[in-house]
């Protein structure tokens, strides 16, 4: 019973809670992202490279034809599918970019904790002061 009350206890902390929280946000945020880079990002890079779609380029490593379809090349053997990387790395870095901003003005918009007023020093050391100010004269 020791071992269940301390799952329980670990489960019902609020770090737990968060990270759960987090990684579900970060879950349907992902599925987003892919979205805006294979549906918006890559089209348009495409576009501007002359046409080409990223998602099917691949050379293949098991003597397929080079015309077939990446999903039909895959099934008929191995292919190196740099295509692909290449969109996932355009989606990668979307994806820290974006992350990166939010952290930022997360950070920014954090208030300031003000420093401390130094306490003022106790009074013997306050009349020793004076003391030493007034000999110096």
């Amino acid at each position: 019973m020791g071992m269940m009350q301390e799952f329980r206890e670990f489960a019902v902390k609020g770090n737990a809670m968060d990270l759960a929280v987090g990684v579900i946000i970060g879950g349907a945020f992902g599925k987003i992202v892919d979205s805006i880079v294979g549906d918006l990002v890559m089209p348009l890079v495409g576009k501007l490279v002359g046409g080409l779609d990223f998602s099917n380029y691949y050379i293949p490593l098991a003597g397929q034809a080079t015309g077939l379809s990446l999903d039909a090349a895959k099934k008929a053997g191995a292919v190196f599918a740099y295509g692909n990387f290449i969109t996932i790395l355009v989606n990668f870095i979307l994806l820290a970019f974006i992350i990166f901003m939010m952290v930022k003005q997360i950070n920014r918009l954090k208030k300031e904790e003000p420093a401390p007023a130094p306490a003022a020093p106790p009074e013997d050391i306050q009349l020793l002061r004076e003391i030493r100010d007034s000999l110096k004269r």
